[in-house]
């Protein structure tokens, strides 16, 4: 059994061998010790249902996914400077998944090494620097990727390259706009930024953005916006990079976030899920742009698309695809929205419900009328949920969104487990 007692030396070991800032979720941090599945089991013996942890996106510990691992972490694992087949047939594999256009694929670890090498790509095919993001996201944690990261402000400020505009927020959409309206109100946003970069004689590179705008709320992006956005970066000579760190690997109920939009990007990063847990990561671009790009730089990452790797991200798409998981984050996705809409109805405190597949955002307010943000109640929600075996958490420029990510192999049964406790714990907030 874990006490509190042992809790608060994990806690004081952590911050002596780690230092103070290191982020915990819960007001009373969860100590995990095994995951199978949707579940995750603590220390003290006590189950919760994973509702939040996108990055084993076929389930904790799948045991297809950990026996790819370990066998060819039993046979062979080194760089790829040496012939390996495992690069190549997983490359074959995962760009069949993606339009014809985007044929060339590099690897990494991480999603930040992702957009770091995407952000090069785009600079060296457009000579450009400067790079357009929205307002309220989060791409990474390198000095270059940090620029576009406006929920954490870098050490020093943000450089001159960089324009943040108003991400396009349906629901609290300004003077009642709506529909293509409403889309031209913020296409005059991104117009705005690129003719700031002409007048400071920096050129354009192109645009960041999470095709379903995940950390910004998952908002009902207007229709239009994104392709009409993406044509005022492509006339500028910039280039659109889609971060499909969150939204890939059917999280949406399509293999891909930018699906939805019928907009290809350019530029296309991955991460998170990939491995299921096992950090890889990996740029997707059309050939030409990725061609050019190792022809100006060699770019070699030690432990991308090392074997190991190779053989987990293989056996991942491979369990998405034989379990039908696109197809199931498709069907659960829609019935837990559907049970968060009764939910709205309701509870007042809930101003609106977004959702995409097998991720969810519950936005939280104090007065449904004036959908002034409640960032205090969505605090307690999380917290009584963790409380009550439920994972969680909270998104938004306003941190009052709700945010639910379980893994793909979500069945409704966990659906209901969750929405009969969400229900009892939003009537106690």
């Amino acid at each position: 059994m874990t006490s509190q007692m042992n809790i608060d030396a994990l806690v004081e070991r952590r911050e002596r061998l780690l230092g103070p800032g290191n982020p915990l979720f819960y007001d009373e941090p969860v100590h995990l010790v095994r995951g199978e599945g949707v579940w995750l089991y603590g220390a003290d013996g006590k189950q919760y249902l994973d509702c939040y942890n996108n990055v084993p996106c076929v389930g904790h510990c799948h045991p297809r996914v950990v026996e790819a691992l370990c066998k060819q972490a039993a046979t062979l694992n080194t760089h790829t400077r040496y012939l390996h087949e495992n690069i190549l047939d997983y490359a074959e594999l995962l760009l069949a998944k993606f339009d014809d256009s985007l044929d060339r694929i590099a690897f990494a670890c991480t999603g930040s090494e992702a957009n770091d090498l995407a952000m090069r790509i785009a600079r060296t095919n457009s000579g450009g620097e400067g790079f357009i993001c929205t307002n309220s996201t989060y791409h990474g944690n390198t000095a270059a990727v940090a620029q576009l990261s406006s929920i954490f402000e870098p050490i020093g400020g943000y450089g001159k390259n960089v324009r943040m505009v108003p991400w396009p927020d349906s629901y609290r959409a300004p003077d009642g706009l709506s529909g293509e309206t409403l889309a031209d109100f913020y296409i005059k946003e991104v117009r705005a930024a690129i003719a700031s970069f002409q007048a400071d004689g920096i050129k354009l590179a192109g645009i960041v953005l999470c095709p379903i705008f995940a950390n910004e709320g998952l908002p009902n992006v207007p229709a239009g916006y994104m392709s009409k956005a993406i044509e005022l970066v492509r006339a500028a000579g910039g280039y659109y990079i889609a971060d499909e760190v969150q939204s890939g690997f059917g999280r949406t109920g399509e293999w891909w976030g930018h699906a939805a939009s019928g907009v290809v990007p350019d530029i296309l990063t991955l991460g998170k899920p990939m491995g299921a847990g096992h950090p890889i990561s990996g740029v997707v671009a059309n050939g030409a742009l990725l061609d050019h790009y190792r022809q100006q730089e060699m770019y070699f990452n030690t432990f991308g698309g090392n074997p190991v790797s190779c053989a987990v991200g293989q056996a991942v798409v491979e369990v998405i695809d034989s379990e039908g998981l696109v197809a199931n984050a498709k069907d659960v996705g829609s019935y837990v929205l559907e049970k968060f809409t009764e939910l709205k109805v309701k509870h007042e405190m809930i101003g609106d419900v977004r959702g995409s597949g097998l991720f969810f955002g519950i936005d939280l307010v104090k007065v449904r009328d004036s959908k002034e943000p409640a960032p205090e109640a969505a605090g307690y929600v999380v917290n009584k949920m963790r409380d009550s075996g439920i994972l969680m958490s909270k998104i938004g420029e306003h941190d009052n969104v709700l945010k639910l990510r379980p893994p793909l192999c979500f069945s409704k049964e966990n659906a209901d487990l969750l929405v009969s406790t969400l229900d009892e714990h939003l009537a106690a907030a």
